[in-house]
């Protein structure tokens, strides 16, 4: 078992930055692959941005690349998003996700194994 939280959510305006944590428990985060996802209200959770365990490929969605920065410390089973030039369409709830399978972490939202209970964000314009 994986246990996720999320932390440093919060309010920011647009073109503001914020860094989002997620601390995982109960197994090394070392052999799985990790994302962030995202979810506005009345809208399905869409997929943000993965690392491949050991941290050597990162992907984004389109609507976040070369804003987003996925990174991971293993040393403290972290992951991190950080998040500039942040547009009032960033606004959701973000979660992380781990999975063994970084194939499920991009492509396939509904095999994703763990989830994280979510961090609000709100972007104001």
């Amino acid at each position: 078992q994986v246990q996720l939280v999320e932390s440093g959510g919060g309010l920011v305006q647009a073109g503001g930055s914020l860094r989002l944590s997620c601390a995982a428990s109960g197994r090394t985060l070392s052999r799985y692959a990790m994302g962030w996802f995202r979810q506005a209200p009345g809208k399905e959770r869409e997929f943000v941005a993965a690392i491949s365990w050991g941290g050597i490929s990162t992907y984004y969605a389109d609507s976040t690349k070369g804003r987003f920065t996925i990174s991971g410390d293993n040393a403290k089973n972290t992951v991190y998003l950080q998040m500039n030039s942040l547009k009032p369409e960033d606004t959701a709830v973000y979660h992380c996700a781990a999975d063994p399978s970084l194939h499920a972490i991009v492509h396939v939202i509904g095999h994703v194994t763990y989830w994280g209970q979510g961090t609000q964000v709100t972007v104001s314009s």
